[in-house]
């Protein structure tokens, strides 16, 4: 257990496990580094850097909600590099960690290796947006995992057929807290009012200039194939700008693979850059 101090004095936690080529994990918008729990054993022979962005997991909750942005949260990562001594890494990033791995394509490109984007690209399909809405900062009902699993079940269901009720308790277990009187959320709920308020302010910025960026780097995306956050159309053109990018569909997934899949493993194994 670790953490280090960003230079607007937040105390931000990370997990650094195995040794190897570094691979710097970047979890979805209410997600942290347990994200990633079922992924890390197919990463044995690397450097697994996971990191609970500000505001999630153990990190420090920050005043201003307003600095829960892909800005300041790719700011943060560098820092995270620069407290390790880490001069290029890997990215694996899921949803907003992708964001996250873009917006480090333009500013820093040369501090990445690779790009892993699981499940998420240029353009956010407004159905996911609204569907994640849904929940943002809203304290869970389940008092218990058991209970959490079952409604996890209930809801992505339809999504990812074929889940077992034992891997949902376990997604439980990642995405909330336990407490005495039952779960909680695992982040600041101010993230939901910050999402309104900077949706408030205008419209998206165009992220294609970000995606772009990632040209020259190895890339590689992971899609669910009933994803309602990356559309196939988006993927298409993704191909179309950046040639050499590889990507693959995992077939009964919804937003986002779990990136145990056979298929995730094999891509992510593939676009890793290890030597």
């Amino acid at each position: 257990m670790a953490f280090f101090t960003s230079s607007d004095d937040r105390r931000l936690f990370f997990e650094d496990t195995g040794s190897g080529a570094p691979v710097l994990c970047l979890a979805g918008l209410t997600r942290n580094s347990k994200d990633f729990s079922f992924l890390a054993p197919h990463l044995g022979d690397m450097r697994v850097i996971a990191m609970d962005y500000r505001g999630r997991g153990r990190s420090d909750h920050d005043p201003d909600f307003m600095n829960y942005n892909v800005l300041r949260e790719s700011q943060d990562a560098i820092e995270l590099l620069d407290h390790l001594g880490l001069d290029r890494v890997n990215v694996i990033g899921t949803s907003r960690g992708g964001l996250i791995a873009m917006a480090l394509a333009a500013s820093h490109p040369e501090r990445l290796l690779s790009v892993v984007l699981n499940d998420v690209g240029p353009v956010l399909e407004p159905s996911g947006i609204a569907k994640i809405m849904e929940f943002v900062g809203k304290q869970p009902v389940s008092k218990t995992y058991d209970l959490a699993a079952r409604a996890l079940q209930h809801v992505l269901g339809p999504q990812f057929p074929g889940v077992s009720l034992a891997r949902w308790r376990q997604q439980a277990e990642v995405q909330f807290d336990e407490t005495p009187d039952g779960l909680t959320l695992s982040y600041d709920p101010a993230l939901r009012t910050a999402l309104l308020e900077q949706a408030a302010a205008g419209p998206a910025p165009d992220l294609w200039p970000l995606f772009e960026a990632l040209q020259s780097i190895p890339t590689g995306v992971i899609r669910g194939t009933n994803s309602d956050i990356l559309g196939k159309d988006t993927l298409t053109e993704m191909h179309n700008r950046h040639p050499d990018l590889i990507s693959t569909e995992i077939p009964d997934r919804g937003h986002p693979p779990f990136l145990d899949e056979p298929q995730s493993v094999e891509l992510i194994r593939k676009v890793l850059v290890t030597a």
